[in-house]
């Protein structure tokens, strides 16, 4: 009786949610403000109600009925990103933290960035609807140097620029299985431009995705979206899947409040065919996408006479290709070979075009040496060819090009003391035509004195190599008043940055401590601390000044890469998991970070990427998540988001919330009521720092949505 009066309220709320969601959505913007309140406050005080009611237990949802100590073997027992072989948690000598699927889901995220804002460390800050800023332990940017994008080992690092495009890096949100983020230094395992972590995004196997999969939505901000899989078999050792998906997004508001024009559509789709051998094992994948976007670029901050100031639509097309070949000897002896083709047409009038592709050949091979080491080595090569088409902002020299990257690593796993004491040893070296040789090795220890403590500490050295733009481009930063940096000099200038091919490498040499506790099977802790050492980091300085021959006459200042800045940035992050019901979890984290940075000082409030980037990432963040699970059939998801202020884009600190409720009417089929972004009606979170585009505010958003799986 209980479970019907349950299921019959549960019925009338999300009823009536829905209902005030329409109002919402089509309410004006004054009243949505006030609506949105009432909204939050009716999903609390329902749940409340029917929390009365409720049946207690959430089949379908499997980690709520964990103990912490299954919890670590479900979710980190397949860790591969630190040593590319499986360890447990506790025995891995490095800051990670896994993003699961079911996290995802209760989440409400629509996009791999916004995940990425639960890992503790990340910084994550949206520039506009299709940008975003994503770094691990500070130096944030559009142009993130120096983390490292894999999408099932594919790197997706663009050595053109140094950095990942978000908007190129979707797949279908349903089939990733985790995102492992690991802070610090992986330079020795997954090569260069691995400085401050590796953001691995692991996909479902086929066989995990079998049957048919629909789900369809929209509101106010996710202004519609849809998705279909189907997996099936083509016999019993070759399962497979296909998917499609589309979305539309709106645009941001400008700090006027002026439209900024950035809407985005996006079309992609996708196959993945596993095939099964004996010890065997074979991979497949592809995926195609095409995106439409929009901007509007800001004339006070590039003037060009090209720059109108007149919002212009763009897009993006491109795919890739994956093969992987397994083969198990035993449970600690394997080998794996993968190579992957990936090209893609970037177009951002009128800043920038080209065309981009790259060869991927990457192969690992682990097996025992002796009772007490594991050896592991490995070799990849990677080609890159590109072609930029000149504009009036950039210009590369030559605009063709085809680099060749070539590497090699060793790594021992070393058992000291069985199941007590774990040491790792390894180096990685890495061949490039920027900066030629370089080595990176690392040492990490881990000590477990009992079932529930862990301690570990690495020391690591890590290179971010040269990206083309370093290195052949010539970048016109326009008309200005003043200097670059200085715009109360009281004559204009013409400016430009000449990359004159002398940048060479940045260098880190990390030092890490961590601590893992298991305070019962209900609640655990994760701490690390790290000091990062930076040299050779780039910087700017200007090159003989000259007058234009013209009238009105200008100053013509050229301004030179170098390689003289230097860093010390230090802080810890703490992530902690609590079930204090079968039915209730809480996850919360903390991150603080601390940068001293030593640079030209004529450049710190023109260069966010080096010399202002101790105030560019947020030196606190905090978020703590709930997941609720009401009954059989409701769910209840908050996520609550504080970030410290950005002093370099005066941008201030702000608290958010999200929230997702789900309820499953049948079986198969699950409705939801997402809102995001709730406190305030809208807020800044990050400005681009290369491409010169109006700031924006991001808005409230509300979306519903349902999913159907047969």
């Amino acid at each position: 009786m209980a479970v019907l009066t349950a299921s019959r309220s549960a019925r009338c709320m999300f009823g009536g949610l829905i209902t005030r969601t329409q109002m919402c959505l089509h309410a004006g913007k004054g009243r949505l403000n006030t609506l949105c309140h009432r909204l939050f406050s009716c999903v609390v005080l329902c749940c409340i109600a029917i929390h009365a009611v409720a049946s207690p237990a959430f089949g379908d949802n499997p980690f709520l009925k964990f103990t912490i100590e299954e919890l670590m073997d479900v979710r980190v027992v397949n860790v591969s990103s630190v040593s590319r072989n499986k360890q447990k948690l506790n025995e891995v000598a490095s800051a990670i933290f896994v993003i699961t699927q079911d996290d995802i889901r209760r989440s409400g995220v629509t996009s791999i960035p916004e995940a990425l804002r639960m890992a503790p460390g990340v910084q994550v800050g949206r520039i506009s609807t299709d940008k975003w800023a994503v770094s691990i332990r500070g130096f944030n940017g559009f142009s993130s140097s120096k983390v490292q994008v894999l999408v099932d080992g594919r790197s997706d690092y663009s050595p053109l620029f140094a950095g990942t495009l978000w908007a190129q890096q979707d797949t279908l949100m349903e089939d990733i299985e985790r995102i492992e983020v690991i802070r610090g230094p992986a330079a020795s395992v997954w090569g260069t431009n691995a400085v401050n972590g590796v953001i691995n995004i692991i996909t479902k196997s086929a066989s995990n995705t079998q049957g048919t999969f629909l789900t369809a939505g929209g509101g106010s901000f996710e202004r519609g979206f849809m998705s279909a899989r189907h997996g099936g078999k083509f016999n019993e050792k070759t399962p497979f899947r296909i998917f499609a998906k589309g979305f539309s997004r709106d645009s941001t508001r400008s700090l006027s409040g002026a439209d900024n024009h950035e809407q985005w559509h996006s079309a992609r789709a996708g196959f993945r065919v596993d095939h099964n051998r004996g010890s065997d094992q074979f991979t497949l994948q592809g995926e195609l996408f095409y995106n439409a976007l929009g901007q509007t670029i800001d004339k006070n901050t590039l003037d060009l006479p090209t720059i109108t100031g007149e919002a212009q639509r763009n897009n993006q097309k491109g795919g890739y290709l994956r093969f992987r070949w397994d083969r198990t000897f035993s449970d600690k002896s394997s080998l794996w070979l993968q190579a992957a083709y990936d090209r893609n047409h970037y177009q951002l009038l009128p800043i920038s075009k080209y065309e981009a592709e790259s060869v991927d050949v990457d192969f690992q091979h682990n097996f025992p040496l002796l009772d007490k080491h594991n050896f592991t080595w490995g070799a990849h090569y990677r080609a890159n060819r590109n072609k930029v088409v000149d504009s009036e902002a950039i210009t590369f020299d030559p605009r063709q090009a085809t680099n060749h990257f070539f590497s090699g690593f060793v790594r021992s796993d070393i058992v000291l003391i069985p199941d007590r004491l774990l040491f790792a040893i390894g180096t990685r070296v890495d061949h490039n035509e920027f900066s030629g040789l370089e080595v990176q090795p690392n040492a990490r220890l881990t000590w477990i004195p009992d079932n529930k403590n862990s301690v570990w500490m690495a020391v690591s050295r890590a290179i971010r190599t040269p990206s083309r733009s370093e290195h052949d481009a010539h970048i016109n930063l326009g008309l200005k008043t003043g200097l670059p940096g200085n715009s109360s000099f009281p004559i204009s200038s013409l400016s430009f940055i000449d990359s004159n091919g002398k940048f060479g490498s940045e260098k880190l040499l990390a030092y890490e401590l961590g601590y893992r506790h298991q305070f019962s099977s209900q609640a655990s802790i994760d701490v690390a601390g790290f000091v990062n050492d930076y040299s050779d980091l780039r910087d700017f300085s200007f090159g003989a000044l000259s007058f234009s021959t013209g009238l009105p006459q200008h100053l013509i200042v050229p301004v030179t890469v170098n390689n003289k800045a230097s860093a010390l940035t230090y802080g810890f992050e703490v992530s902690t998991d609590w079930n204090p019901l079968d039915r209730l979890r809480f996850q919360g984290s903390y991150s603080y970070l601390k940068m001293d940075v030593s640079s030209n000082e004529a450049f710190k409030t023109f260069d966010p990427l080096t010399g202002g980037a101790d105030k560019v990432s947020p030196q606190h963040q905090l978020s703590v998540r709930s997941s609720y699970d009401i009954s059989n059939r409701l769910q209840l998801n908050l996520w609550l988001r504080y970030t410290s202020r950005v002093e370099f884009y005066n941008i201030p600190d702000y608290v958010t919330m999200d929230a997702k409720l789900a309820f499953k009417p049948v079986r198969n089929i699950e409705l939801f009521l997402v809102g995001q972004n709730l406190f305030s009606e809208n807020h800044r979170e990050y400005v681009s720092d290369i491409i010169p585009s109006t700031a924006a505010r991001l808005p409230r958003g509300i979306y519903v949505g349902a999913q159907w799986r047969f």
